[in-house]
């Protein structure tokens, strides 16, 4: 093939663009080698949230009614630390009076620690009558200062119990709560995030090695994914600085994940490219040139795409998604650059080396091979018509299965069953009920409410016996904490609860539960005689009530962004109206058969309450634009080749060059996403599965089956309003 012929079909403007990345391939190799040692020493690295209930999303009531608890207490009920007491046996009394005296201590300044309040809690018969046994059990509920650091906060409660409890009597169980929980994730992510990252590289490098059949081209893929991960990391921390982004610790390994496998799927398309060209009989820069200017805009259409996707994330109301969006954008983008510039340098540099050992040479064009059975199928029109029936049928069945997700936060949940923080959680759910280590607060706010006890201890009799609620703790069951006026206040015109519920309150059945004592209390008040009051509910299952519940709200804003922004840029790319609706129909049917996937896997075949909030939205907005990111590598190659060879042959032709390169790509990007799940927390197994099942639905299913089905079927009509597709298939229309 001559080189003219080559070019033919190909833009001037990045053919020109091409020229000149390999013209200066010597200056942007040693120059982003500079960039990427400049980066690492001067740039900050991407911040993190530490104290980051408020990037999770937590902007609700729940805040107002802890804030007026202490405004008409001046001493807060609720705390997110507690330390677990437990012997199956039965406590020592004389234990159980020095967790109480221990706490009286703390609340009067005697011991010398940072703990600013205490409140010790014993699962004797009077103070909690319905817990599953009695007199085993003491949970002293720890308030530290709120402007530390979660880690700060929980390393004080942790230092207490070392220095308190040293006696075997003391039956000592470990620290846990919310808080604590949220400083056990930071830790078990620090201390796996590298081990994933290491596995990830080695998984895609594997694949890239496997494809090529190379260890020159793995090697390449390196220093591109290397480079843009220092560099996209470096520029995205100090933008994040400039912007005032921070994001919470949970979703950075998310990120550097996403870098990975899609720098891995544009070096593998450029590859291909490069090879391709190589096999014509083109020389090292002319091929290089050739690859790069076919792959270049239809990468940079992908990243684009990509980063648009996510970025449409900052319409949400939520500051977890309005930090998120953001972030992942601009860590697309960056890798973007670092892609077109640096990897066609490096295929110009290397040329066949870059296919080493094995030998890449020029092929005498011969005629073609016969087309496959799959290829055969998918290019006529009455077995295209069965693989589609076929496709939208079992991902409409799976999808079927989305309608019963249900979100929740599950902080300590999420851990693994050997951390301190779970097995406390266990041992004071087992004492008291599953609620108490997390339980909710109402504030009964009127004018001389705290001095009509029969009607108070009425409304606590009637809050305990509602539906999901274990126990109540009130006014006149704890003498101490009522010298203290922990339930009334001074002035007698406030009162307070502590709601136990039984079931782990941050996920979706607590949350249900919640949601039904939030309709109950204003008639409960009513029927025990306290007359006009003003109702506080505040408290763990409150906030991530509230947090899910913005979420919530937050899906049909970002889905309409988010299939607008993809809808736009496919019809702008492919230049018509007709392939961008159902490419996009497709994705959203891989998408929902994904989630209901999740679902049978997570709460069908594992037997959780939920799937972690955030989890199916983030993977949602990235599956989406990872979908059009391969419809644009899949239909914008059958694109170029219908121009010169009409519909028919270029799907005879394309689809399986295309597909070989999107399941490599795929896998890849699958290992990349998938092996998040090799962090032990509940979170990353879930967007592990969903994301790695999501990308492998996405390459097996939908671009090398239903996809080219679809254009078979549709025909020319899929490049309407433009006439490109019709002009060779009036001499080759499929047979019917």
């Amino acid at each position: 093939m001559t080189p003219q012929s080559a070019r033919r079909g190909l833009s001037r403007l990045w053919y020109g663009y091409a020229r000149v990345v390999v013209a200066l391939r010597w200056v942007l190799v040693v120059g982003w080698a500079a960039a990427a040692v400049g980066t690492f020493i001067y740039l900050p690295p991407m911040a993190a949230s530490t104290n980051d209930l408020e990037a999770l999303g937590a902007e609700d009531a729940s805040f107002e009614a802890e804030q007026r608890s202490l405004a008409l207490f001046e001493y807060p009920l609720l705390s997110r630390i507690a330390i677990v007491q437990r012997d199956a046996d039965g406590m020592d009394p004389l234990a159980q009076a020095e967790a109480v005296m221990r706490g009286v201590a703390v609340n009067q300044g005697s011991h010398e620690t940072e703990l600013i309040g205490a409140i010790p809690l014993t699962n004797t018969a009077r103070t909690f009558p319905n817990a599953p046994e009695h007199d085993t059990t003491v949970l002293t509920f720890l308030f530290a200062d709120p402007s530390t650091s979660f880690f700060q906060q929980t390393d004080a409660a942790q230092e207490f119990a070392a220095d308190q409890l040293t006696d075997e009597a003391d039956a000592f169980v470990g620290v846990t709560g919310s808080i604590p929980a949220r400083a056990a994730q930071g830790r078990v992510l620090n201390e796996f995030v590298h081990v994933v990252e290491i596995a990830t590289v080695l998984a895609v490098l594997t694949v890239v090695a496997l494809t090529f059949r190379s260890l020159a081209a793995p090697a390449l893929t390196l220093l591109s994914v290397g480079a843009a991960v220092v560099v996209t990391l470096g520029v995205s921390g100090a933008a994040g600085e400039l912007m005032d982004i921070s994001i919470t610790a949970d979703l950075r390994p998310l990120i550097v994940a996403l870098l990975l496998g899609v720098v891995t799927d544009y070096c593998i398309f450029y590859l291909s490219g490069l090879r391709t060209r190589l096999r014509e009989g083109h020389d090292r820069l002319e091929a290089a040139r050739l690859a790069t200017a076919s792959f270049t805009p239809i990468v940079t259409v992908a990243a684009v795409t990509v980063a648009a996707g996510t970025a449409s994330l900052i319409v949400a109301r939520s500051a977890l998604f309005r930090g998120f969006g953001p972030a992942l954008a601009l860590t697309v983008l960056v890798g973007l650059v670092v892609t077109i510039t640096l990897v066609p340098a490096l295929m110009a540099i290397l040329g066949p080396r870059a296919f080493w050992p094995r030998e890449t040479v020029a092929e005498p064009e011969v005629l073609r091979e016969r087309p496959s059975l799959l290829t055969r199928a998918i290019t006529h029109r009455v077995p295209a018509f069965l693989i589609v029936a076929a496709c939208v049928a079992g991902l409409g069945a799976a999808a079927t299965q989305a309608r019963h997700l249900d979100l929740g936060l599950g902080f300590v949940q999420s851990l693994p069953e050997e951390s301190a923080v779970a097995q406390g959680a266990e041992a004071a759910s087992a004492g008291f009920a599953p609620g108490i280590i997390s339980p909710t607060e109402i504030v009964i706010e009127a004018a001389g409410v705290g001095e009509n006890t029969e009607a108070l201890e009425r409304l606590g009799a009637e809050l305990a016996d509602q539906p999901g609620v274990a126990g109540v703790v009130g006014p006149g069951q704890l003498p101490e904490a009522d010298r203290l006026g922990v339930f009334v206040s001074e002035s007698g015109n406030a009162v307070r609860y502590l709601v136990v519920l039984d079931s782990t309150p941050l996920e979706a059945t607590a949350i249900s539960t919640l949601r039904s004592l939030e309709e109950s209390v204003p008639s409960l008040v009513g029927a025990a005689g306290l007359g006009e009051v003003k109702t506080w509910i505040g408290g763990d299952t409150s906030l991530a009530s509230g947090i899910i519940a913005a979420t919530t709200n937050d899906l049909l804003r970002i889905s309409l962004v988010a299939l607008s922004v993809n809808l736009i840029l496919l019809v702008i790319f492919l230049r018509a109206l007709i392939a961008p609706l159902y490419l996009l129909a497709s994705t959203v049917l891989a998408l929902g058969a994904t989630l209901g996937l999740s679902v049978l896997m997570f709460q069908g075949y594992l037997g959780h309450d939920d799937i972690t909030f955030y989890v199916p939205f983030a993977a949602s907005v990235l599956l989406l634009s990872l979908g059009s990111d391969y419809n644009l590598f899949a239909v914008g190659h059958v694109w170029q080749l219908a121009r010169e060879r009409g519909l028919r042959e270029a799907l005879r032709v394309g689809a399986p060059e295309s597909t070989r390169a999107i399941t490599a790509a795929g896998i890849a990007l699958a290992a990349s996403f998938g092996l998040l799940a090799l962090v032990p927390l509940r979170p990353f197994q879930e967007l592990g599965f969903i994301l790695g099942v999501g990308i492998l639905i996405d390459v097996f299913i939908v671009r090398a089956l239903l996809v080219p089905s679809l254009i078979t079927l549709v025909g020319p009509l899929s490049g309407w309003p433009s006439r490109m597709l019709h002009g060779k298939d009036r001499r080759a229309q499929p047979a019917r």
